[in-house]
């Protein structure tokens, strides 16, 4: 019989979209320099538009990383065992993970873990046609503020995947913060395998987040056409213009929206003045040297062990253990 999961919630990870949203739209709004988290980025539009730019031709971060992935997985889960643990932290479409899952000859559970139902439930019917044997354990959850697994579960050995350089949206102080928690998650006996973008020319970056097909720019300005449906918004799109940067000194692509006239938008019965060219910062993307992220993650309390990059140096896949 093919195992049919259904999405499952922690009780104290239960993700209060609806007033955090607003909440964190009027806080950010009302800083001098306005800005939104990114992790609101993905809606279901949005989440649409997201995998789109994995495969434009200038966004090189996800056809790069699955290239190594193919390249080492079988010495990434050579050491798995029956009954073990794959959880993936913001598991999206769950496409990457294929790649590992391909080379698993063990009867582990595979556990996505994400804010996203949608995206749940699609890469669940996928993977139960793919993998009709594999027991997978959906988990609707902030991957952020993951503190514990199901009680099922917690005794069970873990690896945890966390692709994409989904990492560099935080801080370095905030990643090391994110690697600590998922050190506690995982158990001390766990190990993490986390895929980082490394630092390259500024035009091969600035390329990635700046498409010519415009892709990139609907995904930012997406975020006003939520804030709009969602909290009443009165933003004009037309008024608004995509803009990403790399931030030499900071080590980062930053994406703005910037206001192209003065202008007056009404939040939540909050009103919000823009000067014009007056920006809301919208994401940053920390890029690494390969040393400069095991120190990080040693600062975490992992143990750097294997990393594998491409050719070009471009991307990066580290196992920490």
């Amino acid at each position: 019989m093919r195992y049919v999961p259904t999405l499952e919630r922690l009780p104290a990870d239960v993700s209060k979209v609806d007033s955090e949203f607003s909440i964190s739209v009027i806080e950010g709004l009302s800083r001098a320099q306005k800005e939104l988290p990114c992790r609101y980025f993905y809606d279901a539009r949005g989440s649409a538009l997201f995998e789109e730019i994995t495969r434009l031709p200038e966004y090189y971060p996800t056809r790069t990383e699955a290239q190594i992935l193919r390249g080492c997985a079988s010495d990434l889960v050579e050491d798995f065992r029956d009954g073990d643990l794959f959880i993936e932290f913001g598991s999206g479409s769950s496409l990457k993970t294929q790649i590992l899952l391909d080379r698993v000859a063990a009867r582990i559970v595979y556990v996505p873990v994400d804010v996203s139902e949608t995206a749940l439930a699609d890469a669940v019917m996928r993977l139960a046609v793919r993998y009709p044997g594999l027991e997978v354990r959906p988990l609707v959850a902030d991957f952020s503020r993951l503190t514990a697994l199901p009680r099922d579960l917690a005794s069970r050995r873990a690896v945890g995947f966390f692709p994409g350089s989904t990492i560099g949206n935080l801080a370095p102080r905030e990643a090391e913060i994110l690697l600590s928690s998922f050190r506690r998650v995982l158990g001390k006996d766990g190990r993490l395998i986390i895929g980082v973008d490394l630092k390259k020319d500024q035009q091969t970056l600035t390329r990635a987040y700046d498409d010519a097909a415009g892709v990139t720019a609907a995904f930012n300005m997406n975020l006003l056409s939520r804030i709009n449906r969602e909290l009443g918004g009165t933003f004009d799109e037309r008024a608004f213009v995509h803009k990403a940067i790399y931030n030499s000194e900071q080590g980062r692509i930053e994406m703005h929206l910037v206001s192209e006239r003065e202008q007056d938008v009404r939040v939540c019965g909050r009103i919000f003045h823009f000067r014009k060219g007056e920006s809301i910062h919208t994401e940053n993307s920390y890029k690494y040297k390969v040393a400069e992220f095991r120190d990080l993650a040693t600062r975490a309390g992992w143990q750097a062990e294997r990393v594998w990059t491409d050719a070009n140096n471009l991307f990066s896949v580290h196992e920490l253990a």
